[in-house]
């Protein structure tokens, strides 16, 4: 459970839940509560709750519980596949309902008293295996509810108590009675039986659900996954001996080893030993990374060789993994407006088709059709129209399109931020951090004539190894000085293996030839920092720092382009150094010299012209840029902070993850909004239909199990995302 300052959060599993209305009804019951605001997602059968301190959760479950539905705190899942029990309905009722669905279809097949044999076959189905849609509508009708189970429980059972009527009372029951089977409505009297639509559809439908209830949980195997990814124990150091406890046990301030091949049991710091690590698993970046004493590493990634030893900084629900794992499961709980206009669609729909269908069977008999014709009619209407698909359309899609994300490196915070990258045609870029490294680099050596370069760097970097300036940290190699002294402003003077070396500003030498002088004026033009560096009185070389732009950022203005938007770099820089680092990577528009406070000024102007702005910041004074964009990107390197105000989160350091969020988030929406259309536009056809004949119950009720696993599969080719 999570809280505010004057509300409290929780998740509830909603259990009993067969369709979409199911989770509308459980929604509206919730919100009718003071003070609570829940959101239910059919596709997780979970109900995210937000209530008034005080309030006593147990309420929140007898409210769900007086709606006809179960309710409990989440559980772990279990290892038993939740579906079997679909599963072994389904074998049932297709091994009885096969030879009736065959008898009904081969009129050459159908001896003497088959029809009699198809109620001894056809009853077990409709008694035992429909029995979880007969069971929901009785629940619901209790309540005065009616869902999709009400339309297939009373479709199903009419067409069943309709062919026993025609077998005791009618013609139907006689020796040697034949009728062949039609793809629309028969025309014929009371001799007609449909025991074969009543099976069918049932075993139709109970195929569609297992087959959904499979898809779904594929859908929501990403976050398991990640959830799995912690490591399971855990080698602690006290007093010098290693001691094997739980991972869970861990708190902040223990030192652990990890050893080759071991996945780091939560996030730290290391203080001995170094490796590379495989973060792939966690951000999807397939490269591992050099780590030494200082570095900071995070749970679950895996030491690919070397001895560590880590101080754990953050435990339990502060990792990194957890955040994950918390900003997916949030997202896939939530709901996009598109799903919000089908969640009121469906509230209704139920009454309306009852309705529909009451109209199609009196419509039947005004027009001179037979009551069996009326009947069946009135069935199809009932059994092609549950909008199951409806229901599905937008969860599914976003399980496994956050899921996949999640793979990935790219944390989507919720539903509504798709919507939001659809619109964006701007995109800001913080410069430090975010464009560039954001540390100092050596990027360029100027010699004087006759000079060495590996002794230039040998002897000035063995000098800037004593200094603690971020400059000298990016010349600085290890070595022995014997004296040392930091000239507060200009540089720093020390002896290095018997030569006094100085290295720092032009001004500490009383001369220097002009090609370092021609090499400073080039840095100067460039916004680099130059260093002059010499030994024994004479300047001997310059070497150029600076915070050097990431090798993929490049690529990913290319593909911020390609995506229809209009790069734009933002800095507290200098003019120089911007418009230089913006011709790097093909940025066109610079907006240089901002002070913190002012990065949300220029975003509100943008938005002034009337665009539609994204950011993408990993510093603190990025957070209230991000608030303020339409969509806020934080890359995963960055603050807490600048991640707390972002929309979207890169787990990954490399900005190309910027250009397949937006493109992961587009793709999703589509696929969201294709599922809506198709599940539409399957009701509004497949309906006229239905009630005017053209359409045998037993095919509509296949029509209607192949639309919901539709929508499902759909979905699932998001995981398929590159």
């Amino acid at each position: 459970m999570t809280a505010t300052a004057d509300h409290d959060r929780l998740e509830l599993a909603i259990g009993g839940m067969t369709c979409a209305s199911c989770a509308t009804r459980v929604e509206k019951k919730l919100n009718k509560l003071d003070g609570v605001t829940a959101t239910v997602n059919y596709a997780t059968e979970k109900a995210s709750v937000t209530f008034p301190v005080g309030v006593d959760p147990r309420k929140l479950v007898e409210t769900v519980e007086a709606a006809g539905y179960t309710a409990a705190l989440p559980r772990p899942e279990a290892d038993d596949d939740p579906s079997r029990p679909l599963r072994d309905r389904l074998i049932a009722s297709a091994v009885l309902a096969v030879p009736v669905i065959v008898l009904a279809m081969v009129p050459a097949w159908q001896f003497d008293y088959w029809q009699w044999v198809s109620l001894v076959l056809a009853t077990p189905v409709i008694g035992w295996a429909a029995w979880p849609f007969h069971q929901a509508t009785w629940t619901n009708l209790r309540y005065g509810a009616a869902t999709m189970d009400t339309l297939i429980s009373v479709g199903t059972l009419a067409a069943f108590v309709w062919s026993l009527y025609a077998l005791v009372f009618g013609d139907a029951g006689i020796i040697g009675m034949r009728h062949p089977f039609e793809l629309t409505i028969a025309r014929s009297t009371g001799e007609t039986v449909y025991f074969e639509v009543a099976v069918g559809v049932i075993t139709f439908l109970l195929a569609g659900r297992y087959f959904e209830a499979r898809s779904k949980r594929r859908a929501g195997a990403a976050l398991r996954a990640l959830l799995e990814l912690g490591a399971k124990d855990v080698a602690v150091l006290r007093a010098g001996a290693e001691v094997r406890i739980p991972a869970g046990q861990l708190v902040a301030g223990d030192r652990f080893v990890v050893r080759p091949g071991e996945k780091i049991a939560t996030d730290g710091v290391i203080e001995e030993g170094a490796s590379a690590v495989d973060a792939s698993m966690l951000t999807g970046e397939s490269v591992p990374v050099e780590v030494a004493p200082g570095d900071a590493v995070v749970g679950a990634t895996v030491n690919a060789h070397g001895r560590l030893v880590v101080r754990a900084t953050r435990v339990g629900g502060d990792t990194q993994l957890a955040r994950m794992a918390g900003l997916v499961e949030a997202a896939q709980t939530g709901k996009a407006q598109v799903q919000r206009l089908a969640d009121r669609v469906a509230g209704v729909f139920v009454p309306i088709v009852l309705m529909l269908s009451l109209i199609t069977f009196v419509g039947w008999l005004v027009a001179g059709g037979t009551p069996t014709a009326a009947v069946t009619a009135a069935v199809a209407v009932l059994i092609i129209a549950c909008p199951c698909a409806l229901g599905l359309a937008t969860p599914t899609a976003l399980l496994v399109g956050t899921g996949r994300g999640a793979q990935l490196g790219i944390l989507i915070k919720g539903p509504e931020i798709l919507e939001s990258t659809r619109r964006i045609d701007t995109i800001v870029l913080d410069k430090t951090g975010t464009v560039t490294t954001g540390r100092m680099s050596l990027v360029a050596v100027r010699l004087a004539p006759g000079e060495d370069r590996a002794e230039v760097l040998r002897l000035a970097g063995t000098l800037e190894s004593a200094s603690e300036h971020p400059v000298a940290k990016a010349i600085a190699v290890p070595g022995r000085i014997t004296e040392f002294t930091n000239l507060e402003g200009f540089g720093v003077r020390g002896v290095v293996d018997g030569h006094a070396v100085t290295a720092g500003r032009a001004a500490l030498f009383d001369a220097i030839p002009s090609e370092l002088t021609e090499a400073l004026a080039a840095a100067e033009k460039l916004g680099r920092t130059a260093i002059v560096a010499g030994w024994d009185g004479k300047a001997r070389a310059v070497l150029e720092v600076a915070d050097t732009v990431k090798p993929t950022s490049a690529e990913a203005i290319r593909r911020f382009v390609a995506l229809g938007l209009e790069p734009v770099l933002l800095t507290g820089d200098n003019e120089v150094v911007a418009r230089e680092v913006a011709r790097s990577v093909g940025i066109g528009e610079v907006v240089a010299g901002v002070l913190p406070a002012g990065k949300v000024d220029v975003v509100k102007r943008l938005q002034d012209e009337g665009r539609r702005v994204a950011m993408v910041g990993d510093g603190v004074n990025d957070a209230a840029a991000l608030a303020q964009a339409d969509l806020g990107l934080a890359m995963g390197t960055g603050t807490d902070v600048a991640i707390e105000a972002s929309d979207l989160t890169l787990v990954r350091g490399d900005l190309r993850a910027a250009a397949d969020a937006i493109r992961l988030s587009r793709r999703t929406l589509a696929t969201i909004k294709g599922n809506l259309f198709w599940a539409f536009a399957y009701n509004v056809a497949a309906l006229p239909l239905a009630a005017a004949g053209l359409l045998n119950p037993m095919i509509a009720g296949a029509a209607m199990a192949f639309s919901s696993v539709f929508v499902v599969t759909n979905s699932l080719r998001l995981r398929r995302f590159r």
